[in-house]
């Protein structure tokens, strides 16, 4: 016998739901003052319960518009829904989840191009937040230059060719558009919060907007540079909490402890941090009332997160999967595992700032983090995009401590971790998966494919560091029989 399937989550069931499930606002009650770009599981898990605590702590009605640059699914789901979802904390003994009404809109970016240009123009939208992964900025990959926009990007070269904003593509050309038309009807200051894991994301951000208008047709592009200068500002932030893909199961249990289906439910390791720089240029809503942290210099809380937490894992990542492990928690029960994240941490330690949290507790919150075994975070999961987060997480370290002739042993082993993952038949999800597939020549001295995947991710400098490549090589047969060796 079939039982009947749940009625879905809408506004409808809030009355039913127990108050610790419900949210925390009224949802109706908000307006749409904050747009993000990058509709993901992140976000809701994250920026939006900051908002969420935000609107209930002041009264202000602080709601988001939520704009999803490409896939419609969740956009979807969360119409279908009155913009609610579930979010869970993911303790090991067990946890129920919680609605969160912070989404006043969802939108696709392509097929909602005029409402969110709307949005970006309207003066009572004063925030925009981002969380588009290192691919979504198209940067220039020369580590010797300032940051810049990779213009000859083909998705770059088309947004900048198409003759109506309506066919752009891009969350760089859509963002630009829409700040400029801003800026052309003289409306408010507004601030532009990049919220992905990158160094100086503000800076970077700033750089590639201001160089999609710089290189555009559009005949005003120095008067709308020069307004940019004056009403926007891109701080810099630091923004931390594990979030794994849902999957089925997740839904399943979501949908058990409210008792309505949630086809948009997200969930997340207990931990949550946001460390924002100080310079908003209009209103935003009071983060601080969540436990956010305002400074005026986030980057030594930035270096440290992304250099030990993003650093170690994929480190992690990478080597559970030759070693055939599939969560994170399952690679740190091995007998590597701990050891690895604490010697990692260790290495790079003399390259952070001394203005940063202690690297020795942090790496001790790591292993606790890392251990949880509710999180479930799969390493497929954090080892994508390795030639977008290896320039920013492992490069930067190795060059600084090579420079001054500092053993890097353990940061040697997690790049033949990434170089295993590169090999073909079934390379990692990457942009670059086929160039870097491409270096792996039949009867090619290991060293050799090592120099070759570094000129790929814009490394060329360590490339002909052939005690590196190397050292590298080196470590690649013993991962390739599953072994890590530390």
């Amino acid at each position: 016998m079939t039982g009947t399937a749940p009625p879905r989550l809408g506004r409808a069931a809030l009355r039913r739901l127990p108050p610790e499930r419900r949210p925390l606002v009224d949802p109706a009650a908000l307006r749409t003052r904050v747009v993000h770009l990058g509709l993901g599981a992140f976000h809701r898990a994250h920026q939006a319960l900051y908002t969420e605590r935000a609107a209930a702590d002041t009264g202000e009605p602080w709601g988001i518009a939520a704009v999803a640059p490409r896939s419609l699914d969740t956009v979807r789901a969360l119409r279908a829904q009155d913009h609610l979802y579930s979010v869970t904390e993911l303790h090991p003994e067990g946890a129920g989840p919680r609605v969160v009404g912070a989404l006043t809109e969802a939108l696709a970016m392509r097929p909602d191009a005029a409402r969110l240009d709307a949005l970006l123009a309207d003066p009572e939208v004063t925030v925009v937040t981002l969380t588009v992964t290192e691919g979504g900025y198209h940067r220039a990959t020369d580590p010797a230059r300032p940051p810049a926009l990779d213009t000859t990007d083909p998705a770059v070269a088309a947004d900048l060719a198409a003759p109506d904003t309506g066919r752009l593509t891009t969350v760089v050309g859509r963002l630009a558009a829409g700040l400029a038309a801003r800026m052309r009807a003289g409306a408010a200051p507004i601030t532009v919060v990049s919220c992905d894991n990158m160094a100086d994301n503000g800076a970077v951000l700033a750089a590639v907007v201001r160089d999609f208008v710089a290189a555009s047709r559009w005949p005003d592009r120095t008067t709308v540079l020069d307004r940019l200068a004056e009403a926007v500002t891109f701080p810099a932030t630091v923004v931390d909490r594990i979030v794994p893909a849902t999957t089925a199961a997740d839904r399943a249990a979501a949908a058990a402890a409210l008792g309505v289906r949630d086809e948009a439910a997200v969930a997340g390791e207990p931990y949550l941090a946001w460390v924002l720089q100080d310079t908003f240029a209009a209103a935003r809503p009071r983060w601080e009332a969540g436990g956010a942290l305002l400074v005026p210099d986030p980057a030594p809380h930035q270096l440290t997160k992304l250099r030990l937490l993003n650093g170690s894992h994929s480190a992690l990542a990478y080597l559970g999967l030759a070693a055939g492990h599939t969560t994170i928690d399952e690679a740190m029960a091995t007998d590597w595992g701990e050891p690895l994240v604490l010697a990692l941490c260790a290495e790079v330690a003399p390259t952070l700032p001394p203005e940063g949290p202690d690297p020795a507790a942090y790496a001790a919150d790591l292993v606790t983090r890392f251990r949880n075994p509710a999180v479930g975070h799969r390493l497929g999961q954090i080892g994508s995009d390795g030639s977008l987060k290896l320039p920013e997480r492992w490069l930067p370290v190795l060059r600084r401590l090579r420079a001054t002739g500092t053993p890097t042993p353990v940061l040697e082993l997690a790049l033949a971790g990434w170089a295993h993952a590169t090999r073909p038949p079934e390379p990692a999800a990457d942009p670059a998966a086929t160039a870097l597939a491409d270096c792996w020549r039949p009867a090619a001295p290991a060293a050799d494919t090592v120099a070759a995947l570094l000129r790929t991710i814009g490394a060329p400098d360590l490339a002909e560091d052939t005690a590196l490549t190397t050292a590298v090589a080196a470590r690649l047969p013993a991962l390739a029989a599953g072994r890590v060796e530390l």
